[in-house]
């Protein structure tokens, strides 16, 4: 006896009948970023001028000036030229006079003095101890290093001992100024006179011609 078929059943789809197909899901689009993309040829600029405005604000605070004096300036009669450093030195020393009433020659005096001892430069360095624009030496009681290098310290050191010097008014220049510094070249101060009587004149009003 032959052994019993199988058969399989197939299930034809009903005509007509279409196959689903899977719904396809849309991308989702990336936003676009709304920050400004600047290449740095655009944004240093913008850094550099913060840096100086923050800087100009730090040297303010600090109570300082900013300005600096740098041009120089030719006295016509003298000849002689100084540096922005020479006069902000001789305006001091000048002021310094005038505060405490004291006439035109002392200012005369003490910028001759000044301009031999240190060409009116607040030196750091000299004969021995002798610092600043006076050459005053702190062995000799003129005052602590950092005193004696303070331009109005030091004007105000040699106008107190000026003052003393008899007939310093009327007397020779360069034996006033002998009399105070007690230098090993007592003569040299007079070569100066003629310059400090100019700047100090241009000083008193305000006629540098620079």
């Amino acid at each position: 006896m032959p052994p019993p078929r199988t058969v399989v059943l197939v299930r034809r789809p009903a005509s007509g009948a279409r196959k689903r197909t899977p719904a396809r899901r849309r991308p989702m689009r990336r936003r676009r970023s709304t920050r400004l993309k600047l290449k740095p040829a655009q944004w240093w600029p913008v850094v550099l001028v913060a840096l100086v405005v923050l800087v100009g604000l730090a040297w303010d605070a600090d109570g300082k000036d900013a300005a600096v004096p740098t041009d120089s300036c030719t006295l016509p009669a003298s000849g002689v030229t100084l540096t922005g450093e020479q006069i902000a030195n001789a305006r001091t020393i000048a002021q310094v006079a005038w505060d405490r009433g004291l006439p035109e020659r002392a200012v005369v005096i003490a910028l001759a003095t000044a301009m031999q001892e240190s060409h009116l430069r607040n030196l750091d360095h000299g004969d021995r101890d002798s610092l600043g624009l006076f050459q005053q030496r702190p062995s000799q009681g003129w005052g602590t290093p950092a005193q004696v290098q303070d331009p109005a310290y030091a004007a105000g050191k040699f106008y107190d001992h000026l003052v003393l010097f008899p007939g310093w008014d009327t007397g020779r220049l360069t034996e006033v100024a002998q009399g105070i510094q007690r230098s090993a070249f007592p003569e040299a101060y007079q070569k100066h006179e003629g310059m400090a009587v100019e700047l100090a004149d241009a000083l008193a009003h305000d006629d540098l011609p620079c």
